[in-house]
């Protein structure tokens, strides 16, 4: 069965990121798919201690952090898992602050002893796993994919992770009511872009 970790760094519940993860999840698990979601805003993570401590065990297995919570269970998903939708709607022109601790704890994925310039991505020739982002913003969606730092920054944590994206879902033009729902148009494309995983 092919497994895939929804990772959802949204604030809301119900909002434009989880309905998309839904109907994403949905899709996928409708063909056998095992779907697992992991909402960032519940999920004991602690900030990045910069130690660097990780990042010094060679290989191409994560590094161990020195924290004690939930990180090292959800590097244990990732790894597990064949493919990912990694989600963070934008705010303030990037993703939120609960995706960024997560991606400052991906640390563990760099080998950079302390005589090294700069880090080696361990998993960074391996590209085998597929990945979908979303992300969402109040400008236009193809206006805010180009303008604002979100989908770089959902771009950078696939590559952290050795996989290649297949699809982005960036919804525009969300923040005219408290509410949103998400269109007939966008739900069928997030269910097209879910099935590019498997």
């Amino acid at each position: 069965m092919i497994r895939i970790l929804a990772i959802n760094g949204s604030y809301r519940d119900d909002g434009i990121t989880d309905q998309v993860v839904e109907i994403m999840a949905e899709a996928l698990t409708a063909t056998g798919a095992g779907v697992e979601i992991v909402l960032l805003r519940e999920y004991p993570v602690k900030f990045c201690l910069n130690c660097r401590e990780c990042t010094q065990q060679p290989g191409t297995a994560p590094g161990e952090c020195i924290q004690q919570d939930g990180m090292q269970e959800l590097i244990n998903k990732i790894e597990n898992s064949d493919g990912y939708i990694l989600a963070a709607p934008t705010n303030f022109g990037t993703v939120t602050a609960v995706f960024q601790r997560f991606m400052e704890r991906l640390v563990v994925y760099g080998y950079w002893p302390w005589d090294m310039n700069a880090p080696q991505y361990r998993k960074a020739n391996v590209l085998r796993k597929k990945a979908v982002l979303v992300s969402s913003c109040a400008a236009p969606g193809i206006l805010g994919r180009w303008c604002f730092n979100s989908h770089k920054q959902l771009q950078s944590t696939t590559q952290m992770l050795g996989a290649r994206s297949v699809g982005t879902l960036f919804t525009g033009m969300v923040a005219k009511e408290p509410d949103y729902r998400l269109s007939a148009r966008v739900q069928a494309k997030a269910r097209t872009l879910a099935l590019k995983l498997i």
